[in-house]
């Protein structure tokens, strides 16, 4: 496994009088504003005026969510705690069918926090946010004590705005719908494992941590209201999106081992350390149900899109075992895929 790279800045941090969070950064008083104006404003490109956001108002269907980014450690291959906060919320919109418009950040930030690993990691949001268009549009900063934040913590929240194709929900599944998935799972949870327990591999392992709002954008627009259902396998992976669309949907699901796309190293991996890659996270992975007679103009939807290259369909919905999700092996036996009973991998978003 090689390090991770440093993150390419913008502009480099400037020279400040300190180098690392005090629990006076969060005081709310004199310590608190030169942490923002000289440090998070300036990184993400905000003012300050306000402590909320004046929104435009906006005409058709909207799209609201909230989530919180605790993965530990901060910094892997492929990208950090702030990229990954950025595109785990605009995913979470892209699976409703909007186009993300506005983010808010609030930050959990852990006394004794490097300067520069907070500078980086404002970077890494600002260069997310930025490639996505999307604007960051309020926030909030809190200290705690040392040893009760594990460095930072991120809450988000995101506005979208529906795009008129978008007509997705599990009730929707019917038989002959075919489920596709546009790249190898697993590497994101796999890339978290081997960086905390020190694990190298002969091919580089990396996040795949990416804003999907480009795929399911040409999804929509390929294939329109015969495009299901979508979502983006994280906690739990593909295994359990797939378990809650059959029982929300009422339908079975009958997957077909031999078409899962995985990576060798990652797949290795996953035999060392005796983890099912269907139940490991994903962060930059579109998994779609669509109409049978729409299967093949999706298919070849995603992979034309650089990060749908090896997008496959990999199973089928069908009226048998309702609520069911059963998968045909290589040397074709069937077992069935329950949903994931525990945590099988600690904090990886």
């Amino acid at each position: 496994m090689i390090a991770n790279a440093p993150f390419s800045l913008s502009c480099p941090l400037p020279e400040l009088s300190f180098d690392r969070i005090m629990l006076g950064h969060g005081s709310g008083g004199s310590m608190t504003r030169q942490l923002l104006d000289e440090v998070i404003f300036p990184a993400l490109d905000i003012q300050g005026e306000h402590d909320g956001a004046v929104l435009e108002p906006v005409t058709g269907r909207m799209a609201f969510t909230t989530d919180s980014f605790v993965v530990h450690p901060l910094f892997f291959p492929g990208g950090n705690i702030g990229d990954l906060a950025v595109n785990g919320t605009l995913n979470d919109l892209a699976m409703c069918g909007a186009q993300p418009r506005q983010l808010s950040l609030s930050f959990i930030l852990e006394e004794g926090l490097p300067i520069a690993d907070l500078w980086e990691i404002l970077h890494a949001i600002r260069i997310a946010a930025d490639s996505a268009g999307v604007a960051i549009v309020t926030g909030d900063t809190k200290v705690v004590e040392k040893g009760k934040g594990d460095g930072v913590f991120i809450n988000t929240s995101g506005i979208g705005t529906l795009l008129p194709e978008a007509n997705i929900h599990p009730r929707r599944i019917q038989p002959g719908d075919r489920i596709l998935l546009s790249g190898p799972m697993a590497r994101h949870g796999i890339t978290i494992m081997s960086q905390r327990q020190g694990l190298q591999f002969d091919a580089a392992v990396t996040s795949d941590t990416c804003n999907l709002f480009p795929l399911t954008r040409l999804l929509l627009e390929t294939c329109g209201k015969d495009v299901h259902f979508m979502r983006d396998p994280t906690r739990g992976g593909v295994a359990t999106v797939l378990n809650e669309a059959a029982l929300s949907s009422g339908t079975g699901i009958h997957l077909l081992e031999t078409a899962l796309p995985l990576d060798s190293a990652v797949e290795g991996a996953c035999e060392i350390l005796g983890l099912d890659p269907l139940y490991v996270a994903n962060e930059g992975l579109l998994l779609a149900v669509v109409a049978e007679a729409a299967a093949a103009a999706a298919l070849a939807a995603l992979q034309s899109h650089p990060d749908g290259q090896q997008a496959a369909i990999i199973g089928t919905v069908v009226a048998e075992h309702p609520g069911m999700v059963i998968m045909e092996s290589r040397i074709g036996g069937k077992r069935v895929v329950s949903m994931l009973p525990g945590e099988q991998l600690p904090r990886i978003c």
